[in-house]
């Protein structure tokens, strides 16, 4: 522990690129790449990747073009919500849409009630909005998945309605109600092409599902090898830990596609648990091995438990392929957040906002309302990104490109389309490109803001030819807005990844200790999922950390994780009736001294260890012999660690 500190605090802080790194392209700072390789996600794209963009492409064209056969008056909005929806996967559009009529159905009905209680107050007003959006990006911070999403939809629906009703407060409900009929509308139309497009969803996500439990099976299985052998870093350690944080996020999708009444997600969620409680036991043996100057003994309890886990895992990996009638089988795991990125988070987004209403009152810019209501949007899409800054970055040049596009249709095509059909193909081109570079890695953040608002930024009507000038207006401030947004990231509480480790490093330190409280009822596999999702979470935004203190926080924490499945098995077993009465009052003492001390009460293991002993020969069964024998081995594996530490 003392060795990561000490390179965290020689390392200093990482710093970010300003805001000229928004306009510097990719090649600037990497070697150049061959212009095709860099195109090939345009010039040789997969067919499951074309399917995608021209599926998604039309959805969004049909919405627009359905919405303006209704002569709605903002058809804009339609096709933004097609592409918010727009997945690679099926369960992940059907989440993520269900999440998202929620959030706007909330959203409306606080927009009305903030233009309601502040119809002459624009201070209270905005305060009210800035505060109400704050809350919901901040809380959003503690959801998983879409359910963030939905949240901080909640958010920016009510700033887009209220913004929207500034000038026209009397019509509030009609406003709401045209924002919220856009948005079930392009939902629906991107469910039905999706539907259309996959009629074998189930029996595809079964095979997904299968595909993606065995790879991890064979990665963790691979991985136990190596750690047993003496072979394993914390590279490959980390990256088959990355796998399984992978394939768990995905069950919640592959669950909806299968359909309801089976409950082939909560095992499947099941078997990667045991795999990862397979793998922190692999590691505790391998650890102690190496102390003891060892092979792996074959009459361990460690190994004994590795079977069983890997039993336990291909159980629960047959019951989700096979799913049986009757099966009540339920398996629910959190992620935990901190609480200080919650409040960072709100504050930023409040301070924001604010900010944002302060310059329209300032320089009483005539498309100001609008530019508010760009910035909450933004606000909402980028609040639950775990870098935010580095998202920024990309969603910008992003808009870049979607105003020079917009620009050009706006100037070039728009004026030749004569009848809604025509522009939807004409937008198919542009669309479809949009479509694909979501599907490619380099490309994804940039498409994010392309795709959404192009159609927004075109503006297209009935009633009239959208004119120069108002797209000139309508795109300063959807850019203004963007840049604004990711000033704020900077300016205000900006996120520094070498600082969150430091705090995430202090929060499972305090977390340990509070494993061996008796109130405590944290599960083996709750704490070794946590962990593992905290750990990659953080490495996935590494990058720019140096080498040695990044490979310094993976040890770390693998050990974290490792030491903290012993505590779980020694609490256990100090509340177990099976063992010895003085069996469990000398683990509580320990257990004591650990939420005191923490890692340091390991001093004491070789006394334990004799202890252990003796309680073992003194044992009235075999199966509390066992299980002191379980124990004792845990703690022989604490110790193991701490000398690594």
């Amino acid at each position: 522990m003392s060795r990561t500190r000490q390179q965290a605090g020689q390392s200093g802080a990482v710093t970010h690129a300003g805001l000229l790194s928004w306009f510097a392209p990719s090649w600037f700072h990497t070697h150049p790449k061959p212009w095709r390789e860099k195109l090939r996600w345009l010039l040789q794209p997969s067919l499951a990747d074309l399917a995608f963009a021209v599926r998604s492409a039309f959805a969004a064209g049909l919405s627009l073009l359905i919405a303006m056969w209704m002569e709605l008056d903002s058809p804009q909005w339609a096709p933004l919500s097609v592409w918010v929806v727009a997945q690679s996967s099926r369960g992940e559009s059907l989440s993520k849409a269900r999440w998202r009529i929620i959030g706007t159905v909330v959203g409306c009905c606080v927009g009305v009630a903030l233009i309601s209680a502040f119809p002459q107050e624009t201070a209270l007003f905005f305060g009210a909005l800035a505060l109400w959006v704050g809350l919901c990006c901040g809380f959003a911070t503690f959801l998983e998945s879409y359910r963030a999403y939905g949240l901080v939809l909640t958010g920016f629906t009510s700033a887009i309605v209220a913004t929207g009703a500034i000038s026209e407060p009397d019509h509030v409900f009609d406003i709401a109600i045209a924002r919220g009929s856009y948005i079930i509308l392009g939902v629906v139309c991107e469910a039905a092409l999706a539907i259309l497009c996959t009629p074998s969803l189930r029996e595809q996500a079964k095979r997904n599902l299968q595909q993606r439990l065995n790879g991890a099976l064979q990665s963790v299985t691979a991985m136990v090898t190596d750690m047993l052998a003496g072979k394993a870093t914390p590279q490959t350690q980390a990256q088959v830990l990355t796998t399984l944080v992978a394939a768990n996020s995905r069950i919640e999708f592959d669950a909806l596609e299968l359909g309801p009444h089976t409950h082939a997600g909560d095992h499947a969620k099941a078997a990667l648990s045991h795999l990862m409680v397979m793998l922190a036991r692999a590691r505790g043996i391998a650890v102690l091995a190496r102390q003891q100057h060892a092979d792996v003994p074959r009459n361990h309890a460690f190994p004994a438990a590795l079977r069983s886990d890997y039993t336990s895992a291909c159980h629960h990996i047959q019951a989700s392929e096979n799913p049986k009638k009757n099966d009540h089988f339920r398996f629910k795991m959190t992620s935990r957040r901190h609480a200080r990125e919650a409040l960072e988070n709100g504050i930023r987004s409040a301070a924001g906002i604010t900010a944002a209403w302060l310059v329209w009152e300032v320089t009483a810019w005539p498309s100001g309302a609008a530019f508010i209501s760009f910035v909450a949007l933004v606000y909402g899409l980028l609040a639950t990104r775990e870098n935010p800054i580095l998202a920024s970055s990309a969603f910008f040049k992003g808009a870049v490109w979607c105003a020079l596009t917009a620009g050009l249709y706006a100037f070039m095509v728009m004026p030749l389309v004569t009848t809604p059909e025509m522009l939807l193909v004409a937008l198919m081109v542009p669309m479809t490109i949009g479509g694909l570079a979501a599907r490619h890695a380099n490309t994804a953040g940039y498409a994010f803001s392309f795709n959404m608002f192009l159609p927004v930024l075109l503006g297209p009507s009935n009633t009239g030819r959208y004119d120069e000038q108002s797209f000139l207006n309508g795109a300063l401030a959807f850019l203004c807005a963007v840049l604004f947004v990711g000033w704020t990231y900077r300016a205000i509480l900006p996120f520094h990844i070498d600082s969150h480790m430091q705090r995430t490093r202090a929060w499972r330190m305090q977390s340990l200790k509070h494993l061996a409280e008796k109130n405590d009822h944290t599960t083996m596999q709750q704490w070794l999922s946590s962990s593992a999702d905290s750990l990659v979470r953080i490495l996935r935004n590494a990058q720019g950390v140096p080498e040695p203190m990044r490979l310094a926080y993976m040890q770390e924490q693998l050990q974290t994780m490792s030491v903290g499945m012993g505590v779980v098995v020694v609490r256990d077993a100090a509340q177990d009736p099976v063992m010895p009465l003085a069996a469990r009052r000398g683990l509580r003492v320990f257990l004591r001294k650990w939420s005191q001390q923490g890692m340091t009460a390991l001093r004491w293991s070789p006394m334990l260890d004799h202890w252990l002993e003796s309680q073992i020969k003194n044992a009235p069964s075999a199966q509390s012999k066992e299980k002191l024998a379980q124990v004792q081995a845990c703690l022989q594996a604490m110790a193991a660690e701490y000398g690594t530490a």
